[in-house]
């Protein structure tokens, strides 16, 4: 069993500019490490983490793939955040971690299209109202507009050209967000793959991991 990641490192008023892992990053967390002889056999060379936050996941992430066996590239809209995602990474002896400061895959795609073997995404799931999606500050961690989908509808369309022939995606739902749908979506839409892996209930809140691959 691989170690939470340490996050010692992060003050209280820290959590005031950057999300604090909870149920839904140990969900995502237990997904990886389910995984985790998967993974390793994939020989993963790029992985990315959109919306990275605390940076727990791919901290994760690099334990399970080896810090020196592939690149780690994040990305958050929160410059907090990015900061925070690669003091993490070192807190835990993870060196390859490479956060960007920027929305979803922006300045990413199209040059990696196809490179990616590993991509995760705990996305701003919270059903709000449209006007609270997009702002630069703790808020874009949770505000997902209209069925908590926004966020997510604007990544389905990219994810083909993003995984690698062998790649796997990891993407946290809430039951509010249709995780059925998105499912039907990828695989009629987009061709893809695309299953419920995990599903797990915290407190009113119910929580899935939906795998997608090629």
């Amino acid at each position: 069993m691989i170690p939470t990641p340490d996050l010692s490192h992060i003050k209280k008023q820290d959590y005031d500019k950057v999300y604090e892992p909870a149920e839904d990053t140990f969900l995502l967390l237990d997904a990886l490490e389910e995984d985790e002889k998967l993974i390793q056999s994939l020989q993963p060379r790029i992985c990315l983490e959109i919306g990275s936050g605390s940076g727990c996941v791919t901290t994760l992430l690099a334990k399970i793939v080896g810090d020196s066996n592939a690149l780690f590239l994040t990305t958050d809209i929160n410059l907090f955040a990015c900061e925070t995602t690669r003091q993490t990474g070192l807190q835990n002896q993870i060196t390859r971690i490479e956060p960007i400061n920027t929305s979803l895959v922006n300045g990413i795609m199209p040059r990696l299209k196809n490179h990616i073997d590993i991509l995760c995404f705990n996305p701003p799931y919270a059903v709000t109202p449209h006007e609270e999606v997009g702002s630069l500050g703790i808020e874009a961690s949770w505000a997902g507009g209209i069925d908590g989908r926004e966020v997510i509808d604007e990544l389905l369309p990219l994810v083909k050209d993003i995984l690698s022939p062998q790649g796997l995606f990891y993407l946290l739902l809430i039951e509010e967000n249709k995780p059925k749908e998105v499912t039907e979506i990828m695989k009629n839409q987009y061709g893809m793959n695309a299953e419920i892996i995990m599903e797990r209930r915290a407190g009113r809140e119910k929580q899935f991991i939906v795998k997608i691959h090629h």
